[in-house]
């Protein structure tokens, strides 16, 4: 199975100088997150200090349930699983990165041990080398060794979990985060720890930051959107103001021409009547030329 790899910075061993742990970097291999178990935890566990281990442990449940540094651990089906609330959802963590301490557990603290755990001595750590080979024993070279008289103090327990049961328990990550950060104010000492919470976290908050961004991006659109169409009112308008005086004078020209069509027309002569009248003056003024003319003959 793939594992989906989250980089991250974690401190090497004091055996490493400090410019190199400084430059070092670590990956955590978290595969299937958010998964549920074949189990259910329907109450609060009833978690007991390991003798000498800052872990805790359940004697009460048929499985290998585990608590250390901020973190609830299970051991099943030959696969590591993490979680900071104590049904889960759970993430599964590679062998390679789950905490020292965890892999120090006595063999007779788990409460449902494998078939290959048969023959070990029950006061010991389970031979993860000859489980998981050579690799992975030169990966985490010394796990099994350290001074059992400087053992760090473990962590306190979330017992503010206990009001969370039932149709109560938080299933979503938001809404765990959201709890956690009210009622836990426990920072993990181990930077593998701190790194599976930010994990997780990093998993609640990608969500949201998308939703901003994807909010303030259709506000963009819908401002963009008014400004058109507020330049485009304007541009009607404007239009409207330009087209009022040439219907004003088309209908100016209209009217004119109306007025012209309704005014009189003044009456004309006949020609014929002019003519006529015209010639029966000259007729008259020839008459009395000649009677004036034949007057002027006679003595």
């Amino acid at each position: 199975m793939r594992y989906v790899i989250l980089a991250m910075a974690m401190l090497l061993s004091a055996a490493v100088p400090a410019q190199a742990r400084a430059q070092t970097r670590m990956s955590i291999g978290v595969e299937n997150r958010g998964v549920s178990l074949g189990f259910v935890m329907s109450t609060y566990p009833t978690l007991v200090r390991i003798p000498g281990y800052p872990v805790y442990y359940d004697p009460r449940v048929d499985s290998n349930y585990f608590f250390y540094d901020g973190l609830y651990w299970i051991y099943l089906d030959d696969n590591w699983y993490s979680s900071p609330w104590y049904n889960g959802p759970w993430d599964m963590v590679s062998p390679a990165y789950v905490p020292l301490f965890i892999l120090r557990v006595p063999v007779r603290y788990y409460r449902r041990p494998p078939a290959y755990f048969r023959g070990w001595r029950a006061d010991d750590a389970p031979r993860w080398g000859e489980h998981w080979g050579r690799d992975w024993e030169r990966q985490r070279s010394g796990w099994d060794r350290w001074n059992r008289r400087s053992v760090p103090r473990a962590a306190p327990l979330p017992t503010y979990q206990r009001n969370y049961t039932g149709s109560r328990y938080p299933r979503q990550l938001d809404q765990q985060r959201s709890i956690e950060s009210r009622s836990y104010r426990y920072q993990p000492r181990e930077a593998v720890s701190r790194q599976i919470l930010d994990h997780r976290r990093q998993g609640v908050e990608a969500p949201d930051r998308q939703q901003q961004q994807n909010d303030r991006r259709q506000q963009n659109v819908q401002q963009h959107q008014q400004r058109n169409a507020v330049q485009q009112q304007n541009v009607q308008q404007q239009q409207q103001r330009n087209a009022r005086p040439q219907r004003n004078v088309q209908q100016q020209q209209w009217h004119r021409a109306l007025q012209q069509q309704r005014r009189p027309q003044p009456a004309q002569k006949a020609r014929g009547a002019d003519n006529k009248g015209g010639r029966g003056r000259s007729d008259k003024h020839r008459g009395q030329k000649d009677n004036n003319g034949d007057r002027g003959g006679h003595p």
